[in-house]
């Protein structure tokens, strides 16, 4: 059937880039004829401009949103020894964040129906050696922070927030961006305010977290040639910077457009489990995420007929090669397993057409209840 129809493809990028090309090709020509190519005046007007959008005090732009994550376990001085608790079910870069530090990931599985770390389950991880908590705002939809929140004081912990997902996600009427003590941003060009290549950021209240980042991701420099710090070199391209400013004004029309697919899908979708939002959350929906226990049967029959889907994420962190050392039997986090197994992301993103739409609702409908 898919080659007499259009293929719907997952996420349309050029689509994205020709919906407002004369800004973006303009604010790339004036970085070109600036001949400021690194940190300057794009980059702090973005910066600026993020901050205010994210509701924080400091936004500091990074080369990527691992290296965010990173510099801010630096930043909060967590290393080698330390225990940082993750969740069980997220992009393995949440892990390989804390590996990075020298720092153990200590995973701890979600709350069935929102897919983020469950609070209720955070309090029997901690140790002696816990540091920290990476709340992760998964698929756009915000993490509960407030108990996270709690129980960070509690225990004396840092909450470090991975927002990669999450642009304009708001938690209880606040946009996510300074709740935490730190908040990891990525730009990755398939992201809800995704730049033309890598880039990251941080966002927070703390002054001094926003400056250790900084110096980090500048060799360790806050003056030339003098080195405080065994720092990296990740900053953010003053390209980027300047299209990342043209698309945030934007970004929340393009979000509306995703709230409304995903209205549409959640009331309209049969034969599959649909995500369960909370009265305190109001996504932004960077991936429509369904569940079915034939999951790979369906993306296979939904592919016949040109539709794309993707699996987000279809090997659990625990079960990867990478964190063997960690020794983790099969089935030590059921949740997260299943979750990988069952699984799919829909096609959603804010230049579908409605009959593309249209046609997913329509085909999973008729496939999905007979598998």
């Amino acid at each position: 059937m898919a080659e007499h129809m259009a293929q719907i493809p997952f996420l349309d990028l050029r689509a994205a880039y020709l919906a407002i090309q004369p800004e973006i090709d303009a604010a790339v020509q004036r970085v070109m004829a600036s001949g400021w190519y690194i940190q300057g005046p794009e980059v702090e007007a973005f910066e600026n401009a993020y901050a205010a959008y994210c509701g924080a005090a400091h936004c500091v732009g990074v080369a990527n949103g691992l290296d965010a994550l990173i510099l801010s376990l630096r930043a909060l001085n967590i290393g080698p020894g330390d225990e940082v608790i993750v969740p069980s079910h997220t992009f393995v870069a949440t892990w390989l964040a804390v590996s990075a530090v020298g720092a153990t990931p200590i995973p701890v599985e979600p709350n069935a129906q929102t897919y983020n770390v469950d609070p209720a389950l955070v309090v029997a991880a901690i140790t002696p050696r816990t540091r920290g908590i990476i709340a992760v705002h998964l698929y756009g939809q915000p993490a509960d922070l407030d108990p996270l929140l709690e129980i960070a004081e509690a225990y004396k912990l840092a909450l470090i927030e991975d927002a990669a997902q999450a642009h304009g996600a708001t938690y209880k009427g606040r946009r996510v961006g300074a709740h935490g003590d730190v908040v990891c941003w990525s730009f990755y060009p398939g992201k809800n305010l995704g730049a033309l290549g890598d880039g990251g950021a941080i966002t927070t209240n703390r002054e001094d977290i926003a400056e250790k980042v900084r110096v980090l991701g500048n060799y360790g420099s806050s003056k030339k040639y003098v080195n405080d710090e065994q720092g990296t070199n990740s900053r953010l391209d003053p390209i980027q910077a300047a299209i990342l400013a043209a698309k945030l004004e934007h970004l929340d029309d393009w979000t509306k457009r995703r709230r409304d697919i995903a209205g549409r899908y959640s009331d309209a979708l049969q034969g599959v489990i649909t995500p369960v939002v909370p009265n305190w959350a109001e996504p932004v929906w960077h991936l429509y995420v369904i569940q079915h226990p034939k999951r790979d049967v369906l993306m296979a029959k939904l592919a016949d007929e040109g539709i794309s889907t993707l699996i987000h994420y279809p090997i659990a962190p625990h079960r990867q090669k990478a964190y063997a050392e960690l020794a983790y039997a099969p089935g030590a986090f059921p949740l997260a397993e299943r979750l990988a197994d069952d699984m799919l992301s829909l096609p959603i993103g804010p230049q579908m057409p409605e009959a593309h739409v249209e046609r997913v609702i329509e085909t999973v409908n008729r496939v999905a209840p007979t598998l």
